[in-house]
């Protein structure tokens, strides 16, 4: 099994294999170049689907964006990421259609062993994120490793996600906490 099949499949992988590495500059070239553009840019879209390969041709993710690899990430057709958004994908972020992400929204994939000397090599397991269908993740929210959120749900501005959040749901808070249910 290669470095990238462990990374997807949640097991340690090394961080540090060429495979990986490689797929790291690829996408950090790419963004670095759209930093430098508009949605409203010629160019901007191809660079996005070489980065993001199969982004429905109705889903937009503004810039600046932050990611590790692009590949990694599954949008539904008319999802919308504002601006200052960073997925960390290792792990895949599987977000479902007409989904609305707020600006400086973080989702987070990768995990580290708990033991401090395991820890300083460069290994991580990388845990998948799902966002539902219709959704709306506030502002600044973090989605961290792990997390599946259901359908029809909202995530207010700044809650950080540790836990599943189950379909027709108003979670808050850090750790974000259900406050209603549709």
């Amino acid at each position: 099994m290669t470095e990238v099949e462990k990374m997807r499949s949640s097991q340690l992988a090394d961080m540090s294999a060429p495979e990986i590495q490689v797929k790291f500059e690829k996408a950090k070239r790419l963004l670095a170049k759209m930093r430098c553009l508009s949605t409203y840019d010629a160019g901007y879209r191809p660079l996005l689907e070489e980065l993001i390969p199969g982004i429905p041709a109705s889903s937009v993710v503004c810039p600046p964006f932050h990611c590790d690899h692009g590949d990694g990430i599954r949008l539904g057709e008319n999802v919308f990421v504002n601006a200052n958004c960073t997925f960390l994908d290792g792990g895949y972020i599987t977000i479902g259609a007409h989904t609305l992400i707020g600006p400086c929204v973080q989702i987070y994939t990768p995990h580290h062993p708990l033991d401090y000397v395991e820890r300083r090599r460069p290994l991580e397991y990388a845990y998948p994120v799902t966002i539902g269908e219709d959704c709306w993740i506030g502002g600044g929210a973090v989605i961290c490793p792990g997390v599946t959120i259901g359908d029809r749900c909202v995530i207010g501005a700044g809650s950080v996600v540790t836990k599943d959040i189950p379909n027709d749901s108003v979670a808050v808070g850090n750790p974000a906490r259900v406050i209603k249910r549709n």
